[in-house]
């Protein structure tokens, strides 16, 4: 159960210290803006996943009672499933998003 307590509290830190770059991102360029996203997506994915498997051990080990354990790991997959879903919907995004060279104006006529 410790475990998933730090794992809450480092997924809070990145959250926190990737605000101001995500801000920053957002106002240079959309398309930085979603990889910063997916970027902060993809980790909270991976911490979730610590998460499930860190409860896993915990009811083999009998630190959670099997109720427990199924509760909580319904829940953690069911924010997992959120997670992912919306990495989804960034890299959609990502996808059908004009190339930047495309809105760009044409170089200037050398000559």
């Amino acid at each position: 159960m410790e475990l998933l307590i730090v794992f809450l509290v480092v997924l809070a830190v990145v959250a926190v210290i990737g605000a101001p770059l995500r801000n920053r991102a957002r106002g240079l360029d959309p398309d930085a803006a979603a990889r910063a996203e997916l970027a902060d997506l993809e980790a909270a994915k991976e911490a979730k996943y610590h998460e499930i498997r860190d409860a896993e051990l915990d009811q083999r080990t009998g630190k959670l009672s099997e109720q427990d354990h199924r509760q909580l790991d319904a829940e953690l997959r069911a924010e997992a499933i959120v997670l992912l879903k919306r990495i989804d919907a960034v890299r959609g995004r990502l996808e059908h998003a004009p190339a930047a060279t495309e809105s760009a104006a044409p170089p200037p006529a050398v000559g």
